[in-house]
């Protein structure tokens, strides 16, 4: 697990390979990546968007933006916690992610960036 701090706002990200599968006659590994986001400040939160850059191995990186995550913008009062999973296909078997989440203060509407991790992606054969 990977862990990251950024105003209060602490991050984790847990990872797991998921086998391979074809899409478009090519095959791809899939990997699942697991994100708890936990409030330590004193301030309510809103996650108004993500930002992902996609590192494969065998391709140039991927940018992947939007607003909020799996279809939620959640709002995390101080101590909240919120968590939810997603997925990633890779063309090979080694990769990483990281980006952030823009934040709002719901009370002040101060707009910040918090630091989502590098984590690795690595399928369990390279990972023994």
């Amino acid at each position: 697990m990977v862990e990251q701090i950024t105003k209060g706002i602490k991050i984790s990200v847990k990872t797991k390979y998921n086998g391979t599968s074809y899409r478009n006659n090519s095959l791809y590994y899939v990997f699942a990546y697991f994100i708890t986001i936990e409030n330590f400040s004193t301030e309510t939160v809103k996650l108004t968007d993500r930002f992902w850059q996609i590192f494969d191995s065998l391709n140039k990186s991927e940018i992947v933006e939007g607003e909020g995550v799996v279809g939620q913008t959640p709002v995390l009062k101080p101590n909240d916690t919120y968590s939810y999973s997603s997925g990633c296909f890779l063309e090979s078997n080694i990769g990483a992610m990281k980006g952030f989440y823009a934040m709002e203060n719901i009370e002040t509407l101060e707009k910040f960036n918090v630091i989502i991790p590098t984590f690795q992606l690595i399928t369990k054969v390279l990972s023994n």
